[in-house]
Formats: C-alpha cells, sequence, structure tokens
C-alpha cells in the first residue's frame, strides 16, 4: 500500500493518462516553470533572512 490506499500499478496508470493527455512536451514546460517558481522562491526566502530587522 501507498499513500492513502494507493498502489504503486495505480499511481503508474495515473501518470500514464496524464502523460497520454497532456503530452511530454507540455508537461516538460509545465515542470520547468514550476522549478522556476521555486526557485524565484527560495532566492526571496533567503534574501528576506538577510535583511537586517528594521524593528530596532
Amino acid at each position: 500500500m501507498g499513500l492513502s490506499g494507493v498502489g504503486g500499478w495505480q499511481l503508474l496508470v495515473v501518470l500514464l493518462i496524464v502523460l497520454v493527455l497532456f503530452g511530454g512536451k507540455r508537461l516538460r514546460k509545465s515542470g520547468a516553470d514550476l522549478g522556476g517558481a521555486l526557485r524565484d522562491f527560495k532566492r526571496a526566502v533567503s534574501a528576506d533572512r538577510n535583511m537586517p530587522d528594521s524593528s530596532e
């Protein structure tokens, strides 16, 4: 059993259906966009942590 009663074969079938519906090129572009957004978010969080506290 996997996550919430979903097995490995069931996940594989769902991923295969998603790949057929959306195509590899669109999924690759979506993944790249998501990765870029996460990278920008991490940069913003680390830049915010490095700023001096202005409440003093």
